[in-house]
């Protein structure tokens, strides 16, 4: 992507339409192509083990738990997913062996998705291919930068 034509047509935009908040617009531009990038980075390193970014992302948050477990719910919630979708990807994970469903013991009507070993193993042969894609989108950034900007961003969706 052409950065430059970017804001060029911004600046344009604000010139033929003055209250236009181009600052506000290159920011949220950015932000876009910023995920649209990483987004297709992941796809390239997932596509080697016959997952979707979504697909992994659940599989990361499972591992990201004491017990390897979370509930659909709380899954939607950590990755941004509405519920139907969350029921396909679980079964989409459930029939490659990387998840599986167990009745919850508290409340039987609730439905807890364990990472298998398998799962477990596969996100660990993921992650260092992860790592490596995130070192290279940050790279130009140093430690203090890293911090900051993550708190922009915090500061960003907590008005959401």
């Amino acid at each position: 992507m052409n950065l430059q034509s970017v804001e060029q047509r911004l600046a344009l935009t604000e010139a033929r339409f003055p209250a236009f908040p181009r600052e506000r617009a290159s920011v949220v531009r950015l932000t876009r192509v910023l995920h649209k990038s990483l987004h297709d980075g992941a796809n390239a390193i997932l596509r080697d083990f016959g997952l979707t970014n979504p697909e992994y992302n659940i599989l990361a948050m499972m591992f990201g738990t004491p017990d390897y477990a979370m509930f659909p719910s709380e899954l939607g919630d950590a990755i941004g997913e509405k519920s139907a979708n969350i029921t396909r990807l679980a079964n989409g994970l459930v029939g490659k062996g990387l998840i599986e469903r167990e009745v919850d013991a508290h409340d039987r009507r609730k439905v807890l998705l364990h990472l298998t070993d398998h799962g477990k193993r596969s996100i660990r042969e993921i992650l260092p291919k992860v790592c490596v894609l995130l070192d290279r989108f940050t790279e130009t950034l140093d430690a203090a930068e890293i911090r900051q900007f993550e708190y922009l961003l915090k500061k960003l969706l907590a008005g959401f």
